[in-house]
């Protein structure tokens, strides 16, 4: 799919407070927290149950690479999603492989005073339609009031509930 871009501070906290900076910490110190980031964004992604196979990610500096196969589509977007909307990590290099291909999504950064019923009335027409949006975010978003500005959404195609 190509190079995704989010809001670097913006996400959850997969880091950790104390993340040195190249400049504050050796080179060596800086790839083991990255790769320790990569490992834990792994086990979330597993333990969401977005199955892939071979599935590999990668951060240097503040890009995360995300390679392997998944099932689907959906499941590709949910875990470029789940990497992107990590705090540290500003681009998504997707170099991912789908069994089942099927229509891509729209990607929506939320902005303040945003809510799912807003975002389905700009993408959709009707603000009806924001449990498309909420089921087509589960299992990242649990309740369909919490999202939060700088946060990145899917919109999938009308009539895709996955």
């Amino acid at each position: 799919m190509g190079i995704f871009s989010f809001i670097k501070d913006a996400g959850k906290k997969v880091f950790g407070i104390d993340k040195p900076s190249a400049a504050e910490a050796g080179t060596k110190d800086v790839k083991r927290e990255n790769d320790k980031a990569a490992r834990k964004l792994e086990q979330t992604i597993d333990d969401l149950n977005l199955k892939a196979e071979n599935l590999k990610i990668n951060i240097e500096n503040d890009m995360a690479v995300v390679s392997g196969r998944a099932l689907d589509q959906s499941t590709r977007e949910k875990i470029i999603l789940v990497v992107g909307n990590s705090e540290g990590i500003s681009q998504v290099d997707d170099r991912m492989d789908v069994e089942n291909v099927e229509p891509e999504a729209i990607f929506h950064t939320v902005e303040r005073g945003d809510s799912l019923s807003k975002i389905s009335k700009e993408h959709y027409g009707d603000p009806n339609q924001y449990p498309l949006i909420f089921e087509a975010n589960k299992p990242m978003l649990q309740d369909p009031d919490k999202i939060y500005p700088g946060q990145v959404l899917r919109i999938p195609p009308l009539g895709d509930k996955r």
